[in-house]
């Protein structure tokens, strides 16, 4: 399994952004997805699931109404968007496959990672 997240960059506080992540190696449907941040000298942070057939979602308090999770199942790719960005936004994004087709919350659920993609967002 092979996932590619992009979409990262530099923006402004209240702007947004979308994060991409394509996966390959396994039937993308049948697989839940995430997506995890880590900001410099924090731990990795759950942000936002999706279960297999997209139709569930979850979202951490700190994103809830802000964010948005959705996938592609044909196309093989779970998206981000995030709206409304603040400077404690900041981190390195990562999306994640998980073991099963349903939400997970937290690292272990998921058995595969992206490689990440920056988020900085200047005040």
């Amino acid at each position: 399994v092979q996932l590619q997240a992009y979409g990262g960059g530099l923006v402004q506080a209240g702007g947004s952004l979308r994060l991409s992540c394509a996966a390959s190696g396994r039937t993308f449907s049948n697989y839940v997805m995430g997506w995890f941040r880590q900001a410099p000298g924090k731990l990795r942070e759950f942000v936002a699931t999706i279960s297999g057939s997209g139709g569930s979602t979850y979202y951490a308090d700190s994103v809830k109404g802000r964010f948005t999770i959705s996938r592609d199942n044909a196309k093989n790719t779970v998206y981000l968007q995030m709206n409304s960005l603040k400077p404690e936004d900041t981190a390195v994004y990562y999306c994640a496959q998980g073991r099963t087709s349903r939400l997970g919350y937290v690292g272990h659920d998921y058995d595969y990672w992206g490689q990440g993609t920056l988020v900085t967002v200047s005040s």
